[in-house]
């Protein structure tokens, strides 16, 4: 039996991905190019380092590392400059529902992710005190598909890998949750989430026969 579900961020709770394009988009404006939203699909489940270093390739351009720091820490603070304006509105579909069902029967809940905002992020969308426990990228040293995210999650929350539930929407932190001995539900597509353990769309009209397995 699932005691407890441990949820990822961007794209199963809230989508953020948009406030990072904005960011990139702007970043490239500054430098003299274009910043497609095509081109951004390359940075999906990209560290912030490796996404500059693509969008550098897009533009031509070739730069030292020193400079490449600078500009980095420019594009997060442009992204942390529009995440501060985040309301409970960019919630998506269903989620605080599912997360009140959960709590209503005993879930213990916890949030896994890689992003070093989550702690602001939650506090701008009214949802910090949902969680049980909540393990972002400023607690880990080792990115998806290792299962240390997941793995701290769940000794947070007093739970045997087995009886937790990992809710994910990227391939890579599906293999991180089997890594570490859980189940998985994909919020997404088939096509790219072929591996997890039930897909879904998003957490709208969602019960809890969802967590049965």
């Amino acid at each position: 039996m699932i005691k407890g579900c441990i949820f990822d961020l961007d794209g199963v709770v809230v989508d953020t991905a948009r406030y990072h394009f904005q960011a990139w988009h702007r970043l490239a404006r500054e430098l003299g190019f274009d910043f497609t939203e095509e081109h951004n699909e390359r940075l999906k489940g990209v560290s912030r380092m490796a996404s500059l270093n693509i969008l550098l390739e897009v533009g031509g351009l070739s730069l030292p590392d020193p400079e490449k720091q600078k500009l980095a820490a420019q594009k997060n603070e442009w992204y942390l400059e529009y995440i501060r304006k985040m309301t409970p509105a960019d919630i998506l579909p269903g989620v605080t529902e599912f997360l009140d069902l959960l709590r209503s029967v005993g879930k213990k809940i916890a949030l896994g992710t890689a992003s070093k905002n989550a702690r602001i992020i939650l506090t701008q969308i009214g949802l910090s005190a949902a969680f049980d426990s909540i393990v972002d990228g400023n607690r880990v040293a080792n990115a998806k598909p290792d299962p240390e995210v997941f793995l701290i999650a769940a000794a947070d929350l007093k739970l045997e890998p087995k009886d937790c539930l990992v809710f994910e929407d990227a391939i890579a932190g599906v293999e991180a949750a089997h890594n570490g001995g859980m189940k998985c539900i994909g919020i997404g597509h088939h096509d790219i989430l072929a591996k997890a353990d039930k897909i879904i769309p998003g957490f709208k009209d969602a019960t809890l026969d969802l967590i049965e397995f």
